[in-house]
Order: structure tokens, then C-alpha cells, then sequence
């Protein structure tokens, strides 16, 4: 343990835990002895992590935020697990997220740069990627899976062993109980495909020619013949390009849940 004078004499820092240069740590924070934050790693105040848990480089956590408890699992007996978060995020007052599970592999995983706000959740074994933005009170299940640069809207929830592939956007007050595609856009109370995320398409940069062909696909998904599935399976035959490539191997691909299909 490496004590600085960047750790407010009335945290508590248990012994074995390991803390990177210019770390910062306020009042009332509590650090337990499997902790490891990386460099220039800030804990405003009333934070607590416990658990075996990293945090990486220069993540901000807020006050009362409770990182690394143990799972929300009645099957979890007490064995080691982990959490991994990544650099750079945001970690605002009262987000909870948990380690993992033997039977969901052990870890679960935060990447870089994200937004969590106000009293969001990320479960245990969750997968969760980089720049996603959770919104207030928004909760991801246990076992999920979250590609990159996905939002969710605040109130919202992903049920357990849901994917939600990269780029797509979560309404509020929604709840997703099955997989989401590859830049697809979900709203509604009980979560409904309604098109694809043509802002957060263009915001990222994608050019017009692969924003048309997504728009091609993602009709041929919803009008074509034969099941889900056969039609991602045609559309795989006839496309050139790597964004709706990327859709129909996220439909071809393994899953526990089935799909929201567009209407």
C-alpha cells in the first residue's frame, strides 16, 4: 500500500491494497485490501471498493458509489471473483456494479471511457465496452453483454444474458429483453427495434455510402423473405459492406436470448 498525501486522513485503506501514483482519495472513502487503482485515479468522497477490483488510469469515481461488492446472486457462495474498469471513465454518485460469478466466468468488465451516471448498474459478469453511456438509474443485468459505444437511456433495463451490439441506443424507460443489433435504435416500454441509430451513425463519422447500405439491409431484415435469420443470411451473400457485415454476423452469431426484429 502506498500512502500519499493525496489520501484524506479519514478514509480507511486496508493493508494489501495498491494504490498508483497521484492517486487522489477524499474523505470517507473506503479501499479494500484487493483494490488496485492505477495512476492519477480519483475517489471524491463516501466511495467504497472493495472486492478484487482494478480501476485504471485517471477514472473519476463520485460520491457514494459502491464498486466491487459482491453479486446480486443468490447462487454466489463466496468464491473469488473479479471486476476490471478500464481508464478514463466517469463513475457518478451512487453506481453500484458488482464482481462476477464462477458460472459466469468470473469477471465482470468495464472498458474505457465511459459515462455512468446517477445510479446506474452494471451486474455481475456483465461485458461492458468502451464509450457507452448509461443514464440515470438505467441497470444492466447479469451476464449481458455491451458493444462499443452504445447508450442507455435513463430507467432503463437490459435483461440478463441480453447482447446489445455496438453503436445502438437505448430509449428511456425501456425495457430490453432480447438482443439488440449492431447500430439499431430500441424504444418503447417493453423495448421495440424502431430503426437504426442514424444520429449516433453520422456523429461517429460514418460516410454516407455505408449509412445507405445499412438503411438497405436493415429494410431486407424487415421485409424479406423467410425467417430472421435466413434473411441475415441472404443479406450476408449480397452486401459489401463491413457495417452491415457486422449486423449479420451479430445475428448469425451464438446467443441465449432471441432477437427484437424490426416491426
Amino acid at each position: 500500500m502506498n500512502i500519499n498525501k493525496n489520501i484524506h486522513k479519514f478514509s480507511v485503506i486496508e493493508e494489501g491494497a495498491d494504490i498508483g501514483p497521484n492517486v487522489k482519495i477524499g474523505p470517507f472513502c473506503h479501499v479494500g485490501s484487493n483494490v488496485i487503482l492505477k495512476a492519477r485515479v480519483e475517489l471524491k468522497s463516501n466511495v467504497t471498493i472493495v472486492g478484487k477490483t482494478t480501476i485504471g488510469e485517471d477514472t473519476v469515481v463520485f460520491p457514494t458509489a459502491t464498486i466491487g461488492e459482491i453479486p446480486q446472486d443468490l447462487k454466489f457462495k463466496g468464491e473469488e471473483t473479479e471486476l476490471l474498469i478500464g481508464e478514463r471513465n466517469r463513475i457518478r454518485e451512487g453506481v453500484t456494479i458488482n464482481t462476477g460469478t464462477t458460472g459466469g466466468g468470473g469477471i465482470t468488465r468495464v472498458g474505457n471511457d465511459c459515462l455512468l451516471m446517477t445510479g446506474s448498474h452494471i451486474a455481475h459478469d456483465a461485458q461492458v465496452g468502451s464509450n457507452i453511456v448509461m443514464a440515470n438509474q438505467a441497470a444492466v443485468a447479469g451476464h449481458c453483454i455491451v458493444g462499443d459505444d452504445v447508450i442507455i437511456g435513463g430507467l432503463s433495463g437490459v435483461h440478463q444474458f441480453v447482447r446489445i451490439g455496438r453503436g445502438a441506443i437505448i430509449g428511456a424507460v425501456t425495457m430490453v429483453t432480447n438482443d439488440v443489433i449492431p447500430y439499431g435504435l430500441v424504444q418503447a416500454r417493453r423495448g421495440e427495434l424502431d430503426g437504426l441509430n442514424y444520429v449516433g451513425l453520422k456523429r461517429s463519422g460514418v460516410s454516407r455510402v455505408d449509412i445507405m447500405a445499412l438503411r438497405a439491409g436493415y429494410q431486407m431484415l424487415k421485409q424479406g423473405d423467410g425467417t430472421f435469420q435466413q434473411r441475415a443470411e441472404k443479406l450476408l451473400e449480397e452486401t459489401d459492406s463491413r457495417y452491415v457485415k457486422e449486423v449479420v454476423d451479430f445475428i448469425l452469431s451464438e446467443s441465449d436470448r432471441s432477437f427484437l426484429i424490426p416491426g
